[in-house]
C-alpha cells in the first residue's frame, strides 16, 4: 500500500543532510574559505557560480550603500527604536521596514528599466531616438522614474559612476545599461534639469538588470549592502545607553489650540 504524500515545499536553494549542508548543490564546507561572500551571494540568488567579473561587480554593489549617516530614514528609525527596545534585531527590522518607494529600494527602477527597454528599444533606431520616445510616454503618463535625482549630489553621483566603471571593467555593462543612460539624457533634456543625476540605486538597478537579477532580488541586495552600517549605528546607540529618544520641543510646531470638552460634547449631541 502506497501513501500519496503531496510535497508542501519545493526548493533548490539548499539541502541539509545528517553530515553536511549543500548550497545549490555545493558542500558548504567546500564553500567556506574558498569563495568570497559576494560570490556565495551570487550563487545563492542566481543559482549558478559567478564569473570573476560578476563576483567583482556583486562585491562592489555590496559596498555601494553601506551607510549614509543620519540622513537615511531607516538608520534614524532604527536608533529611535532601540532607545525604547534595546535589541539589535528590533533595530535591524525597523531599518528594513523603512526602505521602499523613496529610499534604498532599486526594484522600481529595475522594473522601469526592463519595461521601457522591452517596449521602446528598437534595433533599427538609434538608442537616443528610442529613449526620447520612451520619455515622451513617461511624461504623458506622469510616471515616476526610479533612480533619477538626489538631494545632495548634482550633475554626478560619484558612487554611481564608480559602479559604472567597475561594471565596464568586469564585463557586465551592455545595452541595457546604455539604455538607462540614454533615457536619463533624454529626460533631463525634456525637463530642463541638467543637474539631475543617476543615483547609486538607479545605477545598481541598471547593472543588476543587465545581470538578470529580478527587481525584488535587487532590493534584497541593496538591503544587504546597508546592513553593516545599520549594525554599527544600532550598536553605537545601544552602547550610548540613551533611553527613549524624543524630539526637542523647539523642533516641533505644536498646535496650541485648547478646547472645551464639555461644551463640544453638548454641541455634538451628547447629554450631560
Amino acid at each position: 500500500m502506497t501513501t500519496d504524500v503531496r510535497k508542501s515545499w519545493t526548493t533548490s536553494v539548499s539541502d541539509v543532510e545528517e553530515a553536511d549542508v549543500f548550497i545549490r548543490g555545493y558542500s558548504l564546507g567546500d564553500i567556506i574559505g574558498n569563495m568570497s561572500f559576494a560570490a556565495a551571494t551570487y550563487l545563492l540568488i542566481r543559482g549558478t557560480l559567478p564569473t570573476p567579473g560578476q563576483t567583482k561587480m556583486i562585491d562592489a554593489i555590496l559596498c555601494s550603500v553601506l551607510d549614509y549617516s543620519l540622513k537615511k530614514p531607516g538608520t534614524v528609525a532604527a536608533r529611535y527604536c532601540v532607545s525604547g527596545n534595546p535589541s539589535m534585531v528590533a533595530g535591524l527590522a525597523t531599518a528594513i521596514l523603512s526602505a521602499g518607494e523613496y529610499t534604498l529600494a532599486p526594484d522600481s527602477a529595475g522594473a522601469f528599466i526592463r519595461a521601457t527597454y522591452d517596449t521602446h528599444r528598437k534595433a533599427d533606431h538609434s538608442i537616443d531616438t528610442c529613449a526620447e520616445a520612451a520619455v515622451d510616454e513617461i511624461r504623458e503618463k506622469k510616471m515616476r522614474v526610479g533612480g533619477f535625482g538626489h538631494p545632495n549630489f548634482k550633475y554626478t553621483d560619484p558612487r554611481a559612476q564608480k559602479l559604472k566603471s567597475i561594471a565596464v571593467e568586469a564585463g557586465v555593462w551592455s545595452d541595457v545599461c546604455d539604455w538607462y543612460e540614454a533615457v536619463h539624457r533624454a529626460f533631463i533634456k525634456r525637463v530642463n534639469k541638467p543637474e539631475m543625476v543617476i543615483n547609486e540605486v538607479g545605477m545598481m538597478a541598471a547593472i543588476l538588470t543587465e545581470m538578470a537579477f529580478t527587481p525584488d532580488e535587487m532590493t534584497g541586495l541593496a538591503l544587504l549592502s546597508t546592513f553593516p552600517g545599520v549594525v554599527a549605528h544600532v550598536s553605537e546607540e545601544l552602547q550610548s545607553k540613551t533611553r527613549i529618544r524624543t524630539l526637542p520641543d523647539e523642533l516641533v510646531d505644536y498646535t496650541r489650540e485648547r478646547r472645551d470638552l464639555t461644551k463640544d460634547l453638548e454641541t455634538a449631541g451628547w447629554s450631560a
